[in-house]
């Protein structure tokens, strides 16, 4: 009866780490794209940040002339 727990045991602890290697992965896949997804977006970004700031100047320039 011992060796059937013990061969349970095992194959739990074989399961948990075929998840857990798969998470891993999964991890690493995901820190990947969003770390791409990020160097894609950097320059819509600047200019977004540059759209707003002329919208800031001109919404300033129309406040002051009224």
């Amino acid at each position: 009866m011992l060796w059937v727990w013990i061969g349970v045991v095992v194959l739990a602890l074989l399961v948990l780490g075929i998840v857990a290697y798969g998470l891993v992965g999964a991890l690493t896949r995901l820190r990947r794209e969003v770390e791409g997804a990020q160097r894609d977006l950097a320059p819509v970004l600047e200019q977004l940040r540059a759209t707003a700031a002329h919208a800031d100047a001109v919404a300033a320039r129309r406040a002051n002339t009224d």
